[in-house]
């Protein structure tokens, strides 16, 4: 599903690295955590699974195909396999709770009338079906959060990956929200959720890749 091999990674082509020989594989459907204090590199990490930067150096595969080889004009049909899902929710302001969820089908171009089935029932699925028309800014946190998160899996994504999910959110509903990214583990989904919450890793034991200034320093 995901394969490191001997990675770098240095942004603007000059300066130190920011990763330095990562080496590591995910199998399909299995959950990681992605640990380590901030600057460590994780989001860094996440970026190079997400297809949103390239390695300086070394191999990344994700979902069978070496990013530093796939065409640009392949990359997208290859990121709406993968479902990202971020702290700060990066709703559109403007638009319903329901026009947030639908927008990477819209962008696929799929039926309207499929659209809407999709998103009715993936809203039901995070427990949002009542405020579909809602404006995000009506929304808690935790509840953009899952609407964020239903933005992420509406396209059933192979790969799902989650940066600091939990960050801006009180312990009930960083549970709450644990618990539907597990939940689509359990259904298939290799999952990459990277936090500093240790006490959530404590309450939700998975394998844990463990970076360090740039390094993995553990994983198991």
């Amino acid at each position: 599903m995901v394969r490191f091999a001997e990675v770098g990674l240095r942004y603007g082509g000059a300066g130190p690295e920011v990763l330095r020989d990562l080496s590591f594989t995910l199998e399909p459907g299995s959950f990681h955590w992605l640990l380590g204090p901030s600057g460590a590199g994780k989001s860094s990490v996440l970026r190079l699974m997400q297809l949103a930067a390239r390695p300086s150096r070394g191999e990344v595969v994700v979902l069978g195909v070496s990013i530093s080889q796939v065409p640009r004009a392949a990359l997208p049909a290859l990121r709406r396999r993968i479902g990202v899902v971020y702290q700060d929710f990066r709703l559109l302001p403007h638009l319903p709770v329901f026009d947030n969820v639908a927008l990477p089908l819209r962008v696929a171009g799929r039926a309207e009338m499929q659209i809407r089935a999709d998103v009715t029932e993936i809203l039901r699925w995070v427990g949002l079906a009542a405020k579909a028309e809602a404006p995000p800014a009506s929304l808690s946190g935790g509840e953009q959060q899952r609407v964020a998160i239903a933005r992420a899996v509406v396209m059933r994504p192979a790969l799902l990956v989650a940066d600091e999910p939990t960050g801006n959110l009180d312990v009930p509903q960083a549970r709450r929200v644990l618990s539907l990214l597990r939940e689509m583990h359990r259904l298939g989904t290799t999952v990459v959720v990277a936090t500093h919450a240790e006490a959530l890793v404590a309450e939700y034991p998975a394998p844990a890749l463990r970076l360090s200034e740039g390094r993995l320093v553990a994983q198991g």
